[in-house]
């Protein structure tokens, strides 16, 4: 198996709070800063902007083909759409979804599909449901429910040819896969790799050779290179816990980290330790985001 190290692009000094959702737009990485309410943007040489201040907590993030932004109001579970300097509710998501919303993604027709976290994670004494939903919003701005009963749905990328669509279930030690039908409804759900039991996939993306590479948060290995059916091939060794990744760069064979010490929002109010890191593979990305 093949084992790598990767490079600091971004370090802690440099006020990220807690990354997320890092896409790869116009020739930079584009990401959420979730604790410091900000989509930000760096490039190769590691230079660093704030592209939008927020004036909520965000999960879930993509472009449109107009390049307009959607982006999630994660506690309030409403989408909002950025439009130049404009930022508009878009739907509110609150009577589908449970506690707060998870990671989402804009496909290749603008809509955005989303995933629901589905119980108070701040709470030890509560604990995950296998009850959680990914919805769709279209367009104009109409949603639905479009998968059910999953287990914590993170990360989800969908295929070059936008026929399928892979979640990683976190607290589910899965990737699962839909078929995406026409109008952005999903159907013959299937496991498409059961992982081990200490693997808890995060943020995830897709390369050319069909391969998952997953965040895997408190792993000894925090990013994970993942064959169909489960096979584990590739993988990053940190020093710190791995929440999102994605393959972008100028052949797509860049994979950005998004690293931290911690997900405890007290901690991370404290002594912030989030980073960026960047590792060159062999097998370029593929599909969206």
């Amino acid at each position: 198996m093949k084992t790598y190290t990767s490079k600091i692009l971004i370090d802690n000094t440099r006020g990220l709070k807690f990354t997320e959702s890092p896409r790869w737009h116009g020739g930079k990485l584009w990401f959420l800063d979730i604790h410091d309410r900000r989509i930000k943007a760096a490039d190769l040489d590691g230079r660093l902007e704030t592209a939008v201040e927020l004036p909520f907590i965000p999960n879930a993030f993509g472009f449109r083909r107009d390049g307009s932004i959607v982006v999630g109001d994660a506690m309030q579970r409403t989408i909002h759409r950025r439009d130049g300097t404009t930022l508009q509710p878009l739907v509110d998501l609150g009577g589908m979804t449970t506690f707060c919303l998870s990671d989402g993604i804009v496909d290749a027709q603008d809509r955005m599909y989303v995933g629901d976290i589905g119980y108070n994670f701040f709470d030890p004494a509560n604990k995950p449901v296998d009850t959680c939903v990914i919805a769709c919003v279209d367009l104009d701005g109409r949603a639905r429910i479009v998968a059910k009963d999953l287990s914590f749905p993170n990360g989800i990328v969908i295929t070059p040819d936008g026929r399928t669509l892979i979640v990683g279930e976190t607290m589910g030690h899965r990737l699962t896969a839909f078929d995406v039908q026409a109008d952005g409804s999903l159907g013959h759900r299937r496991i498409y790799a059961q992982l081990p039991e200490d693997v808890t996939p995060d943020g995830i993306a897709l390369d050319a050779e069909g391969a998952v590479w997953l965040a895997n948060p408190e792993g000894k290995y925090g990013a994970l290179r993942v064959r169909e059916g489960g096979e584990i091939v590739e993988r990053v060794e940190l020093d710190t816990e791995c929440y999102a990744v994605m393959l972008g760069g100028p052949e797509r064979r860049h994979l950005f980290i998004c690293g931290s010490d911690s997900h405890d929002p007290a901690q991370i109010a404290k002594a912030p330790s989030a980073t960026l890191r960047v590792v060159e593979v062999e097998v370029p990305g593929a599909g969206v985001p």
